[in-house]
């Protein structure tokens, strides 16, 4: 009850008192007060928000130019890349067709030569030495054929194109070879055509 008493004793003093609202107010100057008070609050409020209004937008207009300046930068560098890409596919291609530029002239100068000779085995040797210049000008852009015949049927490598009864010891390795295959590297570029014995 003491207790009681004490809180109702302080309430009083600071101008309220529990259940009657303010001190001295009748009716409608005390909810004008309760306005006046909350508009206080409220104006310093929205002082503060509108000083720290343009600090948000100069630093939304940052952020706003860094995302666009990153964007355009990256469009950049994709268009760059592709740009690369398209020279490097063009440039490898002229360096293929570079390296096969002399064996066409070897083939078009023994053309040349059959029409003007009657020496059979010459014309065999002159075949035979620029099917071995163009093995050779494979072989420097590191394509090499695929070993097939007589070997165990790889699928990795070979492409079966019949199986022949051939007996035990040809069952599941390759007994003739089509078309031959061949690689780049590890890169399959043409799969060996190949018999499969049974």
């Amino acid at each position: 009850m003491k207790k009681k008493a004490e809180n109702q004793v302080v309430e009083e003093r600071e101008g309220f008192v529990e259940g009657e609202g303010y001190p001295n107010c009748e009716g409608e100057p005390c909810a004008n007060m309760a306005d006046e008070a909350a508009d206080g609050t409220d104006s310093v409020a929205d002082e503060t928000a509108e000083a720290e209004a343009p600090a948000q937008s100069v630093e939304q207009t940052d952020w706003r130019d860094k995302y666009i300046r990153l964007q355009a930068e990256f469009d950049n560098f994709r268009k760059r890349t592709l740009r690369e890409k398209m020279a490097l596919i063009e440039s490898g291609g002229s360096d293929i067709i570079k390296a096969m530029l002399p064996v066409l002239d070897d083939m078009q100068r023994a053309i040349a030569a059959s029409e003007k000779s009657d020496d059979i085995d010459a014309l065999r040797e002159g075949e035979r030495l620029v099917t071995q210049k163009f093995i050779d000008t494979l072989r420097q852009k590191n394509v090499v054929e695929i070993e097939a015949l007589d070997s165990e049927f790889n699928p990795d490598f070979h492409e079966a194109v019949a199986r022949f009864a051939a007996g035990e010891e040809k069952r599941g390795k390759v007994i003739d070879v089509v078309q031959k295959g061949y690689k780049m590297g590890d890169k399959v570029l043409r799969y060996a055509k190949v018999v499969v014995g049974e």
